[in-house]
């Protein structure tokens, strides 16, 4: 055991989240039992994976942080944008992937945060991405789903780009991710939203209200196999805005946008690392990622509300969750207990680490070169990372020096 993990854990630790382990004896793992202070966050794309591919440094960061019985020796969530799948899925692709026992309690998806989003759950959806929309809205509590597929089918001269594809009316959108027929969602999606949820009726250009878009997955770009990076959700979200824009002549408004950078996320995957180290505080949160504009600054983001914490509960303000650009209520009002949140950027993935950070003299960041969301300010100081490292391994070497240090 590290110097580090020595002088935090002063006991044997099991932080594996499919046993319940109780002091001052595991029976389990039958360990001693102790308290974490610090949590990790680890983006997936570019960090651990470049699509179906494991980056080296990957396992041998890993194994860093489990014991020889494969428990995680501090809490450990998996934060991705992607959203095509469950939780279950992805916890099993990473299992194998990584050779590490990943449970599903470890792993946020970018539409996670939409379970504990109650008001909307009763409310009839119309639901947009890749996979099983269907049966992944069900289980995070819709209960009365429609997808693109089958209002084409109902609507069958709404689609005229496919020839061979010609329910209840939606009341509020859902963008899982990037479909893979982006005419036909964006048409459909428009039809939807000029008629106020009847896309059998003629287009109002000028409807007098906008249906409700819940938005999963801001990212312009993510990192695949490929040697440069692919086209995100983002990217659909930008076209679908300017489609609604060149009709409407207005802005297309979010209820909100889920996923990194936004806070709901990151206040949802801190409930899970408290989960994991049975509700006790947690001092600092490390969030490792490739890309400045989701990972970057949305743990930074996430850091200047964690500080700005104390001064709102002494004057009693009603903290809210921002989806990056619209505020939304949190159904339950969640207790911080993390004191900071440190940004660590790899260059495996999005990140070139030939181009200059936007601390450097000689970057030019501008609104037009900004790959963050529409609704997304740009604020250079929320785009530097704490620390730039090569890969995973040396941010976990990093993270252990630190806290080794601070012990």
């Amino acid at each position: 055991m590290s110097t580090f993990l020595s002088g935090v854990f002063k006991s044997h630790l099991c932080f594996s989240p499919s046993t319940v382990c109780q002091p001052p004896t595991c029976p389990v793992c039958l360990c001693f039992f102790s308290f974490a202070q610090v949590g990790v966050l680890f983006d997936v794309d570019g960090v651990l994976l470049r699509g179906g591919t494991v980056i080296p440094a990957a396992r041998r960061a890993l194994r860093k942080l489990v014991d020889e019985n494969n428990n995680f020796l501090y809490p450990v969530i998996f934060v991705t944008n992607a959203g095509s799948c469950q939780r279950l899925h992805k916890a099993r692709q990473l299992s194998h992937l990584l050779d590490i026992h990943v449970s599903p309690e470890q792993v946020v998806l970018s539409h996670s945060p939409l379970n504990i989003m109650k008001t909307f759950h009763n409310k009839c959806v119309l639901v947009s991405g890749q996979g099983p929309v269907t049966s992944i809205a069900q289980s995070l509590g819709f209960q009365r789903v429609v997808t693109i597929e089958q209002l084409s089918q109902h609507h069958p001269l709404l689609d005229m780009v496919d020839h061979n594809r010609r329910p209840t009316a939606p009341v509020t959108i859902i963008l899982f991710g990037e479909p893979v027929r982006w005419e036909t969602n964006l048409q459909l999606l428009v039809d939807v939203l000029l008629t106020e949820g009847s896309p059998g009726s003629a287009h109002d250009p000028q409807p007098p209200t906008q249906l409700p878009i819940l938005a999963c997955n801001t990212d312009l770009l993510w990192m695949a196999e490929a040697p440069s990076p692919r086209f995100g959700h983002g990217m659909f979200l930008l076209c679908l805005e300017a489609v609604y824009r060149k009709l409407t002549g207005r802005e297309l408004q979010y209820e909100a946008l889920l996923g990194k950078p936004s806070l709901l996320t990151y206040q949802y995957a801190e409930r899970l690392l408290r989960t994991q180290n049975h509700n006790r505080k947690l001092s600092i949160i490390y969030a490792v990622g490739d890309n400045l504009m989701t990972d970057v600054y949305g743990a930074n983001l996430y850091n200047r509300y964690l500080s700005q914490q104390p001064e709102a509960m002494k004057s009693g303000a009603k903290r809210v969750a921002l989806g990056t650009g619209s505020p939304i209520t949190m159904e339950e009002q969640e207790p911080v207990s993390a004191a900071e949140c440190r940004s660590i950027l790899v260059c495996t993935g999005v990140y070139n680490p030939h181009s200059p950070l936007p601390s450097d003299q000689n970057s030019r960041i501008t609104e037009m070169v900004f790959h963050g969301q529409r609704d997304l300010v740009l604020d250079r100081d929320l785009l530097e990372p704490s620390r730039v490292v090569e890969d995973v391994e040396a941010a976990v070497d990093f993270m252990l020096q630190q806290e080794s240090s601070d012990a």
